[in-house]
Parts: structure tokens; C-alpha cells; sequence
């Protein structure tokens, strides 16, 4: 069992930047590939990033290359999501996904945090 823990959202204005972070639970963090996730109010759940278990493999959203990074540090089994010229329909609920991997299909992820709340105002 991996439990997922999100930080980092808020309330911030078009054009600026947010870092959210996962902390994961488990001593064997480095060996799942992480993804980031996103769900806005009365829409899907869609894929934003995901990066394989060594960082070695980096996945985005056409949504969001070019303006978020994601990385990981397996000595603190954090995983981030740095958005930068966020926009309005950035608004979401973003959760960090742990699984075996490196996908956008949300079925391929074992374990999901509860989510923090991104808001974009224009």
C-alpha cells in the first residue's frame, strides 16, 4: 500500500506559478512511476504528466509541455509538478498517481492521493 499525500495548491492569478508536490508513504517509492492528474468540475479526469521510477522517462499533456516540469527526489519520495503561465483552464483538482507505468491512461495507476485544489483566476 502507497499513500499519496498532495500539497501545494491555492489560489493564484493568470500567468503565474504553482508548485505542487507528492509525498509518497512507502520506502520503495523509487521503484513506481509517478503521474499527475487533473480533474475539473463537471469534466473527466485527464492525464498531465507522469515520470518513470529513475526520472529517466518524462511524459506530458499536450496541455501542458512547455509550461510544467515534473520531477522526483527518491531520498525524500516527494514527486513535484512546477506550473508556470498557469491559465484559467488550469482550474482543477490535481491528484499525483503511483503505478508500474509510465502512462497517460489513468488505469494504469494503483494508488491516488485525495488531491489538492488549483484555481486560476483571470
Amino acid at each position: 500500500q502507497v499513500q499519496l499525500v498532495e500539497s501545494g495548491g491555492g489560489l493564484v492569478q493568470a500567468g503565474g506559478s504553482l508548485r505542487l508536490s507528492c509525498a509518497a508513504s512507502r520506502r520503495t517509492f523509487e521503484t513506481y512511476n509517478m503521474g499527475w492528474f487533473r480533474q475539473a468540475p463537471g469534466k473527466e479526469r485527464e492525464f498531465v504528466a507522469a515520470i518513470s521510477w529513475n526520472g529517466g522517462v518524462r511524459r506530458y499533456a499536450d496541455s501542458a509541455k512547455g509550461r510544467f516540469t515534473i520531477s522526483r527526489d527518491n531520498a525524500t519520495n516527494t514527486v513535484n509538478l512546477q506550473m508556470s503561465n498557469l491559465k484559467p483552464e488550469d482550474t482543477a483538482v490535481y491528484s499525483c498517481a503511483a503505478g508500474s507505468v509510465v502512462a497517460a491512461g489513468s488505469s494504469y495507476y494503483d494508488y491516488w492521493g485525495q488531491g489538492t485544489q488549483v484555481t486560476v483566476s483571470s
